[in-house]
């Protein structure tokens, strides 16, 4: 039998995705999805994605306002001060997988929108690609700031941020919002903080990142609650890994770390907060867990529960069961775990998800979920993907939801 003998065309190579990919090549599928899913008729928030300060981390210093750090942190990186006084540890992230994974907290893409700042530019084709109405702002490197061995750097270092949102970036684009930096181990700094930048434009609420040794129920917070529980924000409780706690140093792979670290600094913190009551003590404070995924939860809940019905009289501010108080605090979905979706069902039951459970993509980190993920959980009514999506957001954080949406459904 004759073989053809007319030369093969050669297969076609895939981009290379790098960190300076285009975010509008990155999320191309991602709009694909949300077009097929008719996204449009959706009110989205995104309440976890990444600001990127440490591209913009010279301009962020300028806004100390302690003159001697200020100076002190332009001798490094040569007179530019990159990386000056963060505690972080690149070298033992990892996240990048080898080169198979682009680590999107390292996004160098050109601007293509010079009239604005770049984290502005970035962040427009982000939610243009998600299809996103509004989209709530962390940072990253400051993430580790709870652990800085400087008490005081804390302080500075996130007052410099929290500025550098509220004057340079949130003022261009109204659909960026932010939770702003709270320097909680320093309790009347934090208090400064609130006092300082409640009401700012684009404000939507106060973070504490998790990453740190300190009893959330201590005497010492409680003024920081009352005020918080006053001015209607909600407080974020937002995980990251830790691979220095005395635990997880014994683990030997990034895999391990990351999947154990972010769920332990929230567990202690969650737990802390509802055995020693502060439900109770403060019961309009919307607060929220961040980025710690999902499947924790049902464990604790039923764990707590256990624990409490035997020993009643260590818990005595509680009125009921720990898994009550769980399912009325918030949650956001990332990453959203679904190897076994009965688990996943039973986990979005024990928190209420319908009203408790708000959308996160986390972007542009390695992880991050794309809003159509809601749309392979077959358990989720439309009613109960449009609360998660947008709906739970907009009564949380105070959002007014557009009329073409309250139509909708």
């Amino acid at each position: 039998m004759a073989q053809d003998a007319s030369p093969k065309k050669p297969p076609a190579e895939l981009p290379i995705i790098t960190a300076r990919t285009d975010s509008r090549d990155l999320l191309a599928k991602a709009r694909q999805q949300a077009i097929q899913r008719g996204l449009d008729k959706y009110f989205i928030v995104d309440v976890d994605a990444h600001i990127g300060e440490g591209s913009c981390w010279p301009d962020v210093l300028k806004y100390i306002e302690n003159p001697a750090t200020r100076e002190a942190a332009f001798s490094f990186g040569d007179g530019t001060g990159q990386n000056a006084f963060l505690n972080d540890t690149p070298g033992l992230q990892w996240q990048s997988a080898h080169g198979r994974i682009t680590h999107g907290a390292g996004l160098k893409e050109p601007a293509t929108d010079k009239t604005v700042p770049r984290p502005v530019d970035l962040s427009r084709k982000c939610m243009d690609m998600l299809g996103l109405d509004a989209q709530v702002f962390f940072p990253n490197g400051l993430l580790f700031l709870g652990m800085h061995p400087v008490p005081e750097m804390e302080i500075e270092l996130s007052l410099a941020y929290n500025r550098w949102i509220v004057e340079e970036i949130l003022p261009h684009e109204p659909r960026m919002k932010a939770m702003l930096y709270l320097p909680f181990n320093t309790p009347a700094a934090a208090e400064e903080t609130v006092k300082r930048f409640r009401g700012a434009k684009g404000v939507v609420g106060f973070l504490i990142t998790s990453t740190r040794h300190i009893p959330v129920h201590s005497n010492q917070y409680m003024r920081l609650y009352s005020m918080l529980e006053e001015s209607g924000l909600p407080l974020g409780f937002h995980a990251h890994h830790n691979w220095h706690s005395d635990y997880t140093r014994q683990l030997n792979r990034f895999l391990s770390m990351h999947a154990l670290s972010f769920t332990f600094s929230n567990m202690v913190h969650l737990t802390n907060w509802v055995i020693n009551g502060l439900p109770e003590r403060f019961p309009k404070l919307k607060v929220m867990w961040i980025e710690s995924g999902l499947a924790w939860l049902a464990f604790l809940a039923q764990r707590l529960d256990n624990e409490y019905l035997m020993r009643v009289s260590e818990a005595p501010l509680l009125k009921k069961l720990p898994s009550d108080y769980i399912r009325e605090m918030y949650y956001t979905l990332q990453p959203l775990e679904t190897s076994n979706m009965k688990l996943t069902e039973a986990t979005f039951d024990v928190i209420k998800a319908d009203t408790q459970l708000l959308y996160a993509s986390d972007w542009p980190h390695w992880d991050f979920d794309v809003p159509a993920r809601l749309f392979d959980l077959p358990f989720l009514d439309d009613n109960a993907r449009r609360n998660i999506l947008g709906l739970n957001a907009a009564k949380v954080f105070g959002m007014e939801v557009p009329a073409k949406y309250r139509n909708e459904g």
